[in-house]
C-alpha cells in the first residue's frame, strides 16, 4: 500500500485491540442525550414514530460507519478526518479538519461532557461549582493518558465497563419493573403534523449518535488496525444502536408527554428522564444513582475524546503541519498534545457558555464526516495504487452523504449564526495552511 504523507510516520507502539476499538466507540457515542431526546420528540410525536426516529437514527449512523469502515480498511492511518480528506481530496482540506478537529471537534465536546459530568455529580453530593469541577476531572484524566499507553488503556476500558454497565441495569430496571405495554398516549401537540416534527427530530438522534467513528483516529495504534479498526466502528455502532432503542423503549413506555417535559428544564435542575423513571420505581435514591450513574456515563465520553483528540495533533505535527514536539515519542503517547488539548477545553469552559459550544460542534462534526463519505467516491482518482471501494460501502456513502446534506441545511437554517461562524474559521485555517506551506518548503 502507498501513502501519500510527507513525513513522520507510525507514532507508539500497537496497544489497542478489537475489544478496546468497540469500547472506544461505544464511549464516544453515549452520553446524556439519549436521555433527554424522547422527551422533547414526546411533545409532537406518538411513541411510534419516537421508536421510529431512533431506527433511522440507528441505520444512517450504521451507513457512515459502513463508509468510514471501508476507508479505514484502505488507509489505515490515524488522524480520522484531517487523513483521510488529506488523502480522499486535498492535504488543504485535511489541514482545516483537523484543526476543526483540535479546536472544536474534540476540545469542545470534552469541555462539554466534563461541565456535565460535574454538575450530575454535585446533584448528588451538595452543591459545587461545574467548572471547578470539570477542570480538575480534564487534568486528572489528561495526567491518567499522559501516564503511558497501558495506563491509558485500562482507565478507559475500565470507564467503559462501567458506562455499559449501568446502561444494562437502568434497561433491566425498566424492563422488570416497569410497563411493557405499547404506550397509548398521544403527544401534546399535533398541529403540525408528523412529517415536520418527525424530521426535526432526526437532528436530535443524529447528534446522539455521532462518535461512531472513535476508533478511526487511533488507527496505527491498533494492533491489527485494517482489521480491528472497521469492526470497531460497525460493531462499537450496532451496539449502542440496540441499547438506544431499548432506552427509549423503557422511556416511553413509562412516561406520557406532559411528565417529560421535564427536559427543558435540564440545563437549571440537570433532570433527565432517567431520573424520572428510576425516581417512579425506587424513589429518591434511584433519582440519585441515576446522577451519579449519568456522571461516571460523561467521565467515559470525556476520557475516551481526551485519548483519542491528542492522536490527531500528533499526527499534524508529524508531518510537520504542527511543531515537532507535539507529535511525542514512540512507545509513548503524545504527552505534549495531550496537555495542550486539556489547556484548550479548559480555555472554553471559562470563555463560552455551553449553549455556544453545542450549537457549534454539531455542524462542524455532520460537515467533515459527510465530505469522507463523498471522498470514498474519488479513491481511485485520488489514490489509484488502491484498490477500489466495494459497492455496499459506495451505497452506504451515498445514504450517508445524503442525510448530512440535509442535516447541514437544517443545523444553518435553525442556527443562521453559524455558517459565518464556519467560513470564518475556514479562512483562518486556510491562511494558516498556506504559512505551514511555505515554512516546510
Amino acid at each position: 500500500m502507498g501513502s501519500s504523507h510527507p513525513v513522520g510516520g507510525q507514532r507508539s507502539t500497537a496497544f489497542l485491540g478489537l475489544g478496546s476499538g468497540i469500547g472506544l466507540v461505544i464511549a464516544n457515542m453515549v452520553g446524556a442525550g439519549v436521555f433527554l431526546s424522547a422527551g422533547f420528540m414526546a411533545q409532537q410525536l406518538s411513541a411510534g414514530w419516537i421508536l421510529l426516529a431512533w431506527c433511522v437514527g440507528a441505520l444512517l449512523a450504521m451507513a457512515g460507519a459502513r463508509a468510514y469502515a471501508e476507508v479505514a480498511f484502505l488507509i489505515p492511518r490515524s488522524g480520522g478526518e484531517y487523513r483521510y480528506l488529506s488523502e480522499l481530496f486535498h492535504p488543504a482540506l485535511g489541514y482545516l479538519a483537523g484543526w476543526a478537529s483540535l479546536l472544536v471537534g474534540f476540545s469542545a465536546p470534552i469541555a462539554i461532557s466534563a461541565y456535565a459530568a460535574a454538575a450530575f455529580f454535585f446533584t448528588v453530593s451538595g452543591g459545587g461549582d461545574a467548572r471547578i469541577g470539570a477542570t480538575a476531572l480534564l487534568l486528572a484524566l489528561g495526567l491518567f493518558h499522559a501516564m503511558g499507553l497501558r495506563t491509558s488503556q485500562w482507565v478507559q476500558n475500565t470507564l467503559v465497563i462501567l458506562k455499559g454497565s449501568l446502561i444494562l441495569a437502568f434497561v433491566g430496571l425498566g424492563l422488570s419493573l416497569g410497563d411493557n405495554r405499547w404506550p397509548i398516549w398521544q403527544p401534546a401537540s399535533s398541529d403540525e403534523g408528523v412529517v415536520l416534527p418527525f424530521a426535526t427530530s432526526l437532528l436530535f438522534v443524529a447528534y446522539a449518535f455521532s462518535g461512531w467513528n472513535a476508533a478511526a483516529y487511533a488507527a496505527e495504534e491498533f494492533e491489527t488496525p485494517r482489521r480491528d479498526v472497521p469492526r470497531a466502528m460497525l460493531i462499537g455502532c450496532a451496539v449502542v444502536g440496540a441499547a438506544y432503542l431499548l432506552v427509549n423503549w423503557v422511556l416511553v413506555a413509562n412516561l406520557a408527554p406532559e411528565r417529560a417535559k421535564i427536559v427543558f428544564e435540564y440545563e437549571e435542575s440537570r433532570v433527565t428522564l432517567a431520573h424520572v423513571v428510576a425516581g417512579d420505581f425506587l424513589g429518591d435514591a434511584g433519582s440519585a444513582a441515576v446522577s451519579l450513574g449519568i456522571a461516571v456515563m460523561l467521565i467515559s465520553s470525556t476520557s475516551a475524546m481526551a485519548l483519542l483528540g491528542p492522536r490527531v495533533c500528533a499526527e499534524m505535527a508529524g508531518d510537520g503541519f504542527l511543531p515537532r514536539w507535539l507529535q511525542g515519542t514512540p512507545g509513548a503517547p503524545p504527552r505534549a498534545a495531550i496537555a495542550l488539548q486539556a489547556l484548550f477545553a479548559i480555555a472554553l469552559l471559562y470563555t463560552h457558555t455551553i449553549g455556544e459550544l453545542l450549537s457549534n460542534v454539531a455542524g462542524i462534526l455532520i460537515l467533515f464526516s459527510g465530505l469522507v463519505a463523498v471522498g470514498l467516491f474519488r479513491l481511485k482518482r485520488r489514490r489509484p495504487d488502491l484498490p477500489a471501494p466495494r459497492r455496499t460501502a459506495l451505497v452506504a456513502a451515498a445514504i450517508y452523504a445524503a442525510s448530512c446534506v440535509w442535516l447541514l441545511f437544517s443545523a444553518f437554517e435553525n442556527q443562521t449564526g453559524l455558517l459565518p461562524w464556519v467560513a470564518v474559521a475556514a479562512a483562518v485555517a486556510m491562511v494558516a495552511y498556506g504559512l505551514a506551506q511555505s515554512r516546510l518548503r
